[in-house]
């Protein structure tokens, strides 16, 4: 799968509307809805935070694994 489509599956899998998403990334609603068509390459920023706000891996964001992974914690002392 294409991480245009896993980030659209993920979306409507969590109730969300493109503009609840748009706003997290900060950015236009048009912008992300191109996110998600394919049409403008995501930024791995954005790619780094949605992994976060839906607690999956970013290899099952991008396409490259079908595991839901949770979005690994940092284990490091503070």
């Amino acid at each position: 799968m294409k991480y245009n489509e896993r980030i659209r599956e993920i979306r409507e899998d969590r109730n969300l509307t493109q503009q609840k998403v748009a706003d997290l990334l900060h950015v236009g609603q048009r912008t992300y809805c191109d996110y998600e068509s394919g049409k403008t390459r995501i930024p791995i920023e954005s790619i780094l935070i949605l992994a976060k706000f839906y607690d999956v891996s970013v290899d099952y964001i991008t396409g490259a694994s079908n595991d839901k992974a949770e979005y690994p914690r940092n284990s490091a002392p503070h």
